[in-house]
């Protein structure tokens, strides 16, 4: 199944997919509100605001399997990002990425390796999949990698 087939809800609950965003290099990342890592809502933000113009668009999945971290409601989370980092990238709703209840979506990311080989569960919040304007999973980069980090790999997988 190609990753622009499987459905989708965005935080207000509409109908999506990421057929919604063929064309573009997308980096799909399952968030939390309450976790050590979720200051990396502003480096997203800034790979957003630097590229977007450019074919590229951040994907924030919400996600409460790790120490739940991610404990409000869709108005919450969005009232969370909106105030306190000025997030503008598409929100979709919670999401399991782990585990029996998996998403299909992550049920296909998973099995993308990282660069230590390693394919399999999400690690924390805050792991990162790189897709090419093609729907391939082209990186896959675990939680603690900056954003920041991630500049030149998305740039080679910018759209022409």
């Amino acid at each position: 199944m190609s990753l622009y087939e499987i459905p989708l809800r965005t935080l207000s609950g509409e109908p999506a997919s990421l057929a919604d965003y063929r064309g573009r290099a997308l980096l799909v990342v399952n968030v939390a509100s309450k976790c050590g890592l979720t200051p990396q809502y502003t480096g997203l933000e800034q790979l957003q605001e630097r590229y977007a113009g450019r074919g590229f668009s951040v994907l924030g999945f919400p996600c409460n399997q790790f120490a739940g971290q991610e404990p409000g409601t869709a108005e919450e989370i969005a009232e969370f990002c909106s105030a306190t980092y000025g997030v503008s990238f598409p929100l979709f709703e919670k999401t399991e990425v782990n585990g029996e209840a998996r998403h299909p979506l992550y049920a296909e990311l998973t099995r993308v390796e990282d660069a230590e080989g390693e394919a399999g569960d999400v690690q924390w919040n805050f792991e990162k999949f790189l897709l090419s304007p093609e729907g391939e999973v082209v990186g896959r980069f675990r939680p603690r990698v900056e954003p920041e980090e991630l500049a030149g790999a998305i740039e080679a997988v910018l759209p022409a």
